[in-house]
């Protein structure tokens, strides 16, 4: 668990998931500079995964969606899970 210091601050070069509970009101930039820290090449040669939690029709999912279209603008892909659908 980091707060905003992992934006700027912290080196977790080892470190292969991460999951960013609540991005409301973090600007694209954040959002990437995170992305960054965890995708830098591991000695391990293992891959990392970088999973946002948003909450169905909120404030947030607007900001997130935001977050998106800029990630996919400079060339990384995600996919959109939802809840309901892993339940089943």
């Amino acid at each position: 668990m980091v707060s905003k210091v992992a934006n700027f601050s912290i080196d977790l070069p080892e470190a292969s998931v991460a999951i960013q509970v609540s991005g409301s009101f973090g600007s694209r930039q954040e959002e990437a500079q995170r992305l960054g820290r965890l995708l830098r090449p591991k000695q391990s040669g293992r891959t990392a995964s970088f999973y946002t939690l948003v909450a169905r029709d909120t404030i947030d999912q607007d900001y997130a969606q935001n977050r998106q279209r800029f990630l996919a603008e400079q060339g990384y892909s995600y996919t959109i899970m939802d809840a309901d659908a892993l339940a089943a």
